[in-house]
Order: structure tokens, then C-alpha cells, then sequence
């Protein structure tokens, strides 16, 4: 590949422009998806089905059609999301397997269900994995995640965003 200047932050970081090209884009999809939750009757129904089927059922909400598109917007936000990660690392073919405990990780610490919340805990695991490195060998990496997402849950057993224990 061609070899792009870095961005030099404070403490040594270095942001490459494909980093952040991938990060505005992240921030777009994320933005695009809260006005569509939040504004368009489909993402309405959406949050209405996620929060209780039967009554969305009952108030006419097509609850099929719902779970349908949801698992589309769902699927294309994944391959979305693998490629960004395309630009920014060399593809193979198990490489889903190193995202595995971390995703589970932030998803469980941002709580279930709480797409914001994933949002924080994804930032949190990724921001200390990073971090680790810095005495910790790359390897360890995924036991971090486990780690932070115990120490937090020993304090907010319902996750970062799931209210008061």
C-alpha cells in the first residue's frame, strides 16, 4: 500500500487520514441512524417492536415487516462496518474471530439493547485495549476487554447505561 503522512497528536498518537476518513464515516452512519430512529415512522415502529412486540402488534404495527427491515439495516450496518475495517487492516479470512470477546465485552458493559450504550462501551474497550499496549503485550488485548467489562459490571451491574442496581 501507499504509505500517507500521519497526523501527530499529543502523547506520541499518530492518526493516519484513512483513520479518519473511517471515523467521519462512522459518525455519519451513527447520525444517520439516530435521526431515522428517532424522526421516521418506520424507526418509530421499530422502537415501539423493540420495546414491547405485543403491543405494537395490537396497535397495528406489522411487527414481521419490522423485524425484517431491522435485520437489513442491521446486516448493512455490518458490512458497513467490515468495510471500514478493510481500509484500515490487511483482510483475512478469520480475522472476525479477534473481534469476537470484544464486541461481547462492549455490548454487555453499554448494556443490551442500548444502542448508545454500545456506542460508550465499544469506545471504553477500545480506547483500554489501545492503552494496554503500552505495558501489556498486543496478545492481551482481549483480556482486557474481559477485564474492564468485570470492574464495571462489579460497579454498575446493569452496565454503563442500564440505571441504578
Amino acid at each position: 500500500g501507499v504509505l500517507r503522512p500521519a497526523l501527530d497528536l499529543p502523547l506520541g498518537v499518530k492518526v493516519r487520514p484513512d483513520q479518519i476518513f473511517i471515523l467521519v464515516a462512522v459518525c455519519v452512519l451513527i447520525a444517520a441512524l439516530h435521526i431515522f430512529l428517532k424522526n421516521s415512522k418506520m424507526g418509530k415502529a421499530m422502537r415501539a417492536t423493540a420495546d414491547n412486540m405485543d403491543l405494537a402488534l395490537v396497535s397495528g404495527i406489522d411487527t414481521e415487516k419490522i423485524i425484517m427491515w431491522t435485520w437489513g439495516i442491521g446486516g448493512a450496518l455490518a458490512g458497513a462496518g467490515g468495510i471500514l475495517y478493510g481500509i484500515d487492516v490487511q483482510l483475512h479470512p478469520y480475522m472476525g474471530w479477534n473481534f469476537l470477546i470484544p464486541i461481547f465485552a462492549a455490548t454487555i458493559l453499554g448494556t443490551i439493547g442500548n444502542m448508545y450504550g454500545a456506542l460508550v462501551g465499544g469506545l471504553v474497550i477500545g480506547v483500554a485495549q489501545q492503552m494496554s499496549t503500552a505495558f501489556l503485550l498486543p496478545t492481551y488485548k482481549p483480556a482486557v476487554a474481559f477485564v474492564i467489562m468485570i470492574l464495571i459490571l462489579l460497579v454498575r451491574p446493569k452496565g454503563i447505561f442500564g440505571g441504578s442496581s
